[in-house]
C-alpha cells in the first residue's frame, strides 16, 4: 500500500480531530475495513487501537473486528494479530469453489480459505464471520449447498451471504459485455437464495438481517448498530461517517487526503439529512432487519406518517410479503426476495 505510513499517521490525527463528532456515545465496537484493512502491520493496529483508547468513551466489553482477504492471514499474520486487541474476523472467502473465485476475479485460492480459518481457529479466534457469494453463474445449486456445508462443518458461527451483483465499470463487467463470461440469472440467483434459507434453519443459525445469520451470541454489533440507527465515526481515506443528522464521507485519493490532514483543509463532503432522509434511510435499514419497522418508531415522524405506512402495507401484507409481528412490520421469507422493491415503495 503506498503511503501506508503517512496514512496511519494521518488516521491517528483525525481521529484526535474527530472526537466531538458523535458526542458521548459510548464506543461499543470498532471496525477495520474496507479496501485491505490486513495489509496494517500488528504494530499500526495497535497505534489506531490506543490512540481510540485514550480519547474516546468506551464500553466495558469492545468487539473489535479486522476485515481480511484469507491470502493475507497467513500463519505469521495471524500470531502476530493475536497479541492485538482484535477479537473477531471478517473473511472475505466468497466460495470454495476455484471456478467461482476465477469468475469473480478474487486474488486468493479455495484451499487458502479453509486453511486461514482453521489457523485462526487454532490459535483461539472462535468470533469468526466469512462472506458467501451466491447466484454466480458458475456455481451449481449443488455447489452452492457445498459452498454452506463446508462453512457449517468448520463451525463458523456468523455468515454473511450475498447475491452476486456486477459493478459498473469493473473487469466482470467488461466480460459479460463482450460474451467472455455468462450474465447473471434472477432465477438461479433467487432459488440459491432459497436453498440458503432452507440450509441455515436446518442448522439452528437465525436469519437476523436479509444477507446475516448467526448462531446463538454471535451477532455482528457493528453491522447491527448500523442497521438499528446508532451513530458512528469513520476515519481515513474513502471512510464514511453518520451522526443522525448528516453524512460524511472522506475523499479516496490517499495523498490528497494525507496532505489535507497536515494543512489542516478540508477533506470531506457533507450531506445534512432531512426529516424525509431520515424516515427513508430508517425503512431501508429496518425493513432488513428481524426486528423490522417499529410503529412506535413511525409516531416520531407523526401520525400522518405511520397511517401512510400502514396504508402502504396493505398489499404486501396481503400479498404475504410482509406480516405484522406484535409492534413490527417484518418481511416474510417471500418478502426478503423482493425487498428492494417492497423498501422502495414506502419511501417519502
Amino acid at each position: 500500500m503506498k503511503y501506508k505510513a503517512e496514512v496511519v499517521d494521518s488516521i491517528l490525527q483525525e481521529l484526535i480531530n474527530r472526537t466531538a463528532y458523535i458526542g458521548n456515545q459510548i464506543i461499543r465496537t470498532i471496525y477495520f475495513g474496507g479496501g485491505t484493512p490486513s495489509l496494517l502491520s500488528p504494530e499500526e493496529v495497535d497505534k489506531i487501537l490506543h490512540t481510540i483508547y485514550s480519547y474516546y468513551t468506551l464500553a466495558e466489553t469492545l468487539e473489535i473486528t479486522l476485515e481480511a482477504n484469507p491470502d493475507d492471514l497467513t500463519p505469521s499474520y495471524l500470531k502476530a494479530i493475536k497479541k492485538t486487541d482484535i477479537n473477531r474476523f471478517s473473511i472475505g472467502v466468497q466460495s470454495f469453489f476455484e471456478e467461482d473465485l476465477k469468475y469473480m476475479h478474487r486474488a486468493h485460492h479455495a484451499q487458502e480459505a479453509l486453511t486461514c480459518i482453521k489457523n485462526a481457529q487454532d490459535l483461539g479466534f472462535e468470533n469468526l464471520t466469512i462472506d458467501l457469494i451466491y447466484g454466480s453463474p458458475t456455481t451449481s445449486h449443488q455447489n452452492w449447498q457445498k459452498n454452506l456445508a463446508i462453512a457449517f462443518d468448520l463451525q463458523v458461527p456468523h455468515l454473511s451471504c450475498y447475491a452476486l451483483t456486477v459493478e459498473p465499470k469493473t473487469i466482470l463487467e467488461n466480460h459479460i459485455k463482450k460474451g467472455k463470461k455468462s450474465p447473471l440469472n434472477n432465477e438461479h440467483t433467487a432459488t440459491q437464495f432459497e436453498i440458503l434459507l432452507a440450509a441455515i434453519q436446518q442448522q439452528g443459525y437465525e436469519q437476523y438481517e436479509i444477507s446475516n445469520f448467526c448462531r446463538d451470541g454471535y451477532y455482528a454489533q457493528h453491522n447491527t448498530n448500523y442497521w438499528t440507527g446508532i451513530h458512528y465515526l469513520g476515519v481515513g481515506p474513502a471512510a464514511h461517517s453518520f451522526n443522525g443528522n448528516s453524512r460524511r464521507w472522506n475523499i479516496s485519493h490517499n495523498q490528497k487526503y494525507i496532505d489535507a490532514i497536515k494543512n489542516q483543509t478540508s477533506y470531506w463532503e457533507t450531506e445534512e439529512l432531512t426529516p424525509s432522509n431520515q424516515y427513508n434511510e430508517y425503512i431501508m435499514t429496518a425493513l432488513r432487519t428481524k426486528w423490522g419497522v417499529q410503529i412506535h418508531k413511525l409516531q416520531e415522524w407523526g401520525n400522518a406518517i405511520l397511517y401512510d405506512f400502514q396504508k402502504q402495507a396493505v398489499r404486501p401484507i396481503q400479498n404475504g410479503w410482509m406480516i405484522l409481528q406484535e409492534d413490527s412490520y417484518v418481511l416474510t421469507p417471500e418478502g426478503k426476495l423482493i425487498a428492494d422493491n417492497i423498501t422502495s415503495d414506502f419511501f417519502i
